[in-house]
């Protein structure tokens, strides 16, 4: 999974991203100090491989794994080359989905590039800029499909749907307002490839101060706000203190649970990051578990054995017999695969099955 980080200067976007990957990425207070993309890779944090590679004494536990990407603030006029943002726009292009920093705390310390705290002002602003953006990907692509459209049937089709998303994006509209029926997979895949900024599933991050960190920011009107417009464009949207959240980054286990108790917390804004993640992109984790190595491995939900087993090894796909399956919590409880085995807890899955999350899979396979 892959995130692309986006927000105004100053909103704690760069903040947010040192916290959670520790990369150490620049977060002076004023404007376009990050001014190359900066990359940090997040282990998903999942108790069920800590007690499953304890269980085998397995060599190595591997977590699944986020990627995120954090480019300089965007500002009004970045599509026409205001500012840097613009310039990096291109990195996150092939991310699957976008977090949205958005401030809704009050600091007169800290700048506000334009002048006032407004929570829906700026994600206007960066809607905005990556609509231009996206009108410029597509504008050129036009120009170069027009040129054989008419004796060319695929060119046909691909120079309508560059118009129907054309027509979307100046009207103020995302690329992912599109309809497309069930029976356009060309399209849908045609879609995929130019990796339209607007496309994209949005999650929104409401940065807000510490004191509206306890009742999860249901006091701030500015959260309130995001939170509506999340529900009315289909999106996530939570609540987070990047400078809270820097914070919680240089403790251990035994000292974050202590901390979330003075907070009046119970988890941390990465948790809730990653779970929007989850949740907004359709995907879950299987597991594998074993002497060697116990690893939870990404999938989207609806996946079937065969797929889940090529995560693992494309010859595992290609010659997929069987999988044995079994939930981690009864493997757990039984203590090994061998009892659980004797109590008829262990499953023989086809082609057909759809793993479910949480499930530990042993693939058979013959190439």
């Amino acid at each position: 999974m892959k995130l692309g980080i986006v927000g105004l200067p100053n909103v704690g976007k760069s903040t947010l991203f040192n916290s959670i990957t520790k990369a150490g990425a620049p977060a002076e207070n004023y404007p376009f100090c990050t001014i190359d993309p900066n990359v940090g890779v997040v282990a998903v944090p999942d108790e069920r491989i800590r007690l499953l590679g304890e269980m085998y004494h397995s060599k190595k536990v591997t977590p699944a794994v986020i990627e995120f990407v954090d480019i300089a603030g965007l500002v009004k006029g970045a599509s026409k080359g205001e500012g840097l943002g613009n310039q990096f726009l291109a990195n996150i292009r092939e991310c699957d989905a976008i977090v949205h920093v958005v401030r809704c705390f009050e600091d007169t310390n800290v700048i506000h590039v334009d002048g006032t705290v407004d929570p829906m002002r700026d994600i206007e602003t960066i809607n905005m800029e990556l609509i231009f953006a996206d009108m410029d990907v597509v504008e050129k692509r036009i120009s170069k499909v027009a040129r054989t459209a008419r004796m060319d049937k695929t060119a046909a089709k691909e120079l309508a749907l560059l118009q129907s998303i054309m027509a979307l994006l100046e009207s103020g509209r995302p690329a992912s307002a599109l309809e497309l029926a069930k029976d356009q997979d060309d399209e849908r895949r045609m879609l995929s490839e130019y990796a339209l900024l607007t496309s994209k599933p949005v999650i929104y991050a409401c940065n807000v101060s510490e004191d509206d960190l306890a009742d999860d920011g249901a006091s701030n009107a500015g959260v309130t706000a995001v939170r509506s417009h999340a529900a009315e464009t289909g999106s996530q949207a939570f609540v987070i203190s990047a400078r809270i959240e820097e914070e919680i980054s240089e403790l251990d286990e035994g000292e974050k649970a202590e901390y979330f108790e003075t907070l009046g917390i119970t988890e941390s804004g990465l948790d809730k990051l990653i779970r929007a993640s989850y949740t907004t992109l359709g995907l879950m984790s299987f597991l594998t578990a074993g002497e060697d190595e116990t690893r939870a491995w990404t999938i989207r939900i609806g996946t079937k054995a065969p797929q889940a087993a090529g995560k693992v090894h494309s010859d595992m796909e290609r010659g997929f017999i069987k999988a044995e399956v079994i939930n981690y919590k009864d493997l757990l409880r039984e203590g090994s695969l061998s009892a659980a085995r004797d109590k008829g807890l262990v499953r023989m899955e086809g082609k057909d099955y759809i793993v479910q999350d949480g499930d530990v899979c042993l693939f058979r396979f013959n190439v």
